[in-house]
């Protein structure tokens, strides 16, 4: 990791710092508490409709913060050709840049566990964080991005088609699903072939209770109360291969740009849909099912291309500054909003009284005490904006 004041890559496009920067922003505003808000308001559509989309859909399903993961991952590989680009430029050869990639990966592997492992006793060797989740998956998107743009669409199909394969193959476990954290009445036990991509009784699962005990831990590990996994990092491959083909259009500035962001929208959508209502691949982000990257990559496509349209098409880019930001400097925001919110809140508490957030009411104190760290956050990526700073990996 490093802080660095280099320039922007030459015909780099301002609206995928901007969608990055947006995504970012969702992360950060966490701490908004939306949840905390609408618990006060039972009654009110608003505050439950805003809560529903800064929660993760409790399996089946999507909600807007549920595409903050995958945005964020298809970004990677957006962004792969022209830093691929610009280390040819300066002639490094392959095993410099390989080396690199293995450098990177190890840093954002090991960034996550850190994150995940604040507050704990000892150091929590967990994998499902997006950082890691990444790592893991990064030098074999390095490699792909060598070979042919077809052996791209080539790639993705085997990685969507091969990991749908290893689950259904994979026999259901016959047990109660208590045994695993999963309630009884739970609505989403899934039947058939679907039965194989349940909660806590799949592939990745059966993998985790392996992988994961080989590690030092305060107890033996059973099953992720979420359900999330450490080979979701496969298909999260697939949806950075998404963006690694869209990235390669964007840098060779392809006829209809956004017309062909569009119909890879909506096609990954539907595709991505039909497979889930028809029960042969669920769409669940949690273990990233092959059907989640084909649903969640069609928003992807979606998002870039409106932020594509407004600000490099439209040209209308002043809007967009306070998410460019953020955008450029996304490991530092991801970084900030793990482990900044405390210091900030409490130090407010501190020189402004106990009662500082409370001052429109205690049902709103939540989202005043988050709508302050949040503008906190912004500022200083500001200052760094502003200083020319950015942390790269």
């Amino acid at each position: 990791m490093s802080v660095t004041t280099t320039t922007f890559p030459k015909g780099r496009l301002l609206s995928m710092d901007a969608y990055r920067g947006f995504v970012m922003f969702l992360m950060m505003a966490e701490v908004l508490q939306l949840g905390r808000v609408a618990e006060n308001f039972p009654e009110s559509t608003f505050w439950q409709f805003l809560a529903y989309h800064q929660s993760h859909a409790e399996w089946l399903g999507c909600s807007l913060h549920d595409l903050i993961q995958p945005s964020f991952s298809f970004l990677v590989g957006v962004a792969l050709p022209y830093s691929l680009a610009s280390r040819i430029s300066k002639s490094e050869p392959f095993g410099l840049q390989f080396a690199h990639t293995l450098r990177r990966s190890l840093i954002l592997i090991l960034l996550g566990i850190f994150l995940r492992s604040i507050g704990r006793s000892q150091t929590n060797f967990t994998f499902e964080d997006t950082l890691t989740q990444i790592g893991l998956g990064y030098p074999l998107l390095f490699l792909i991005a060598q070979r042919s743009f077809r052996t791209g669409w080539i790639a993705l199909g085997v990685i969507l088609v091969g990991y749908w394969l290893a689950f259904v193959l994979y026999p259901v476990p016959a047990m109660a699903p208590e045994r695993v954290g999963v309630p009884a009445d739970w609505p989403y036990h899934f039947t058939g072939i679907a039965a194989h991509f349940n909660k806590n009784t799949n592939l990745a699962w059966a993998f985790d209770t392996w992988f994961l005990n080989l590690f030092p831990r305060e107890e033996p590990f059973l099953y992720n109360e979420g359900g999330y996994a450490t080979l979701s990092f496969i298909p999260t491959l697939a949806t950075m291969v998404l963006g690694l083909q869209a990235g390669r259009w964007v840098r060779a500035q392809s006829a209809g740009l956004l017309k062909r962001f569009l119909m890879m929208g909506v096609a990954g959508i539907v595709f991505g849909s039909l497979l889930s209502v028809t029960g042969l691949c669920p769409s669940v982000k949690r273990i990233w099912t092959p059907s989640w990257v084909l649903f969640s990559g069609g928003w992807c496509f979606l998002l870039l291309a409106l932020f594509y349209f407004l600000i490099d098409i439209r040209k209308w880019q002043r809007w967009s500054f306070p998410l460019l930001v953020i955008g450029v400097n996304s490991i530092a925001a991801y970084c900030m909003a793990h482990l900044f919110e405390p210091f900030i809140a409490e130090s407010f508490r501190t020189h402004f009284g106990p009662n500082v957030y409370e001052f429109l009411g205690e049902p709103y104190a939540p989202i005043l005490r988050g709508l302050i760290v949040l503008l906190c956050y912004w500022l200083i990526l500001y200052w760094m904006y502003q200083k020319k700073l950015f942390i790269r990996i």
